[in-house]
């Protein structure tokens, strides 16, 4: 059986490394440079895409926005990290930021895996 697919857009490397090596039951594709994230996504076709917001060069709005037009993608799922609100400020019930739910930073693997669980379309 396949593995669900998911981009992780992301400008700390060491981050997309770890939640790469926690998520073994997905196939990981990770992008650290956020001029490269639709152009990635396009040749990846992820089942789900994991969006931090505020990156240098296009922040996660603007990537999810160039998603939303792309034929091919304007349908796949997606999902906001942040680390503007802190875990307990956001709290334990889902939160949307554009329509998309968000999951504030630190985020734990578990957490991730239940909200890309949540959130994934097969």
């Amino acid at each position: 059986m396949n593995k669900p697919k998911i981009l992780i857009v992301d400008d700390e490397s060491g981050f997309t490394r770890l939640i790469k090596i926690a998520l073994r039951k997905y196939e990981i594709r990770e992008e650290n440079d956020s001029l490269r994230a639709l152009d990635v996504a396009r040749e990846f076709h992820p089942d789900l895409i994991v969006l931090d917001v505020i990156m240098p060069g296009l922040d996660g709005g603007d990537v999810a926005a160039a998603i939303r037009v792309d034929p091919k993608l304007r349908h796949t799922p997606i999902i906001f990290l942040t680390a503007t609100v802190s875990p307990k400020e956001a709290g334990t019930e889902p939160k949307l930021i554009g329509g998309y739910p968000f999951l504030a930073k630190p985020v734990s693997p578990a957490a991730l895996e239940k909200c890309i669980e949540e959130n994934l379309r097969l």
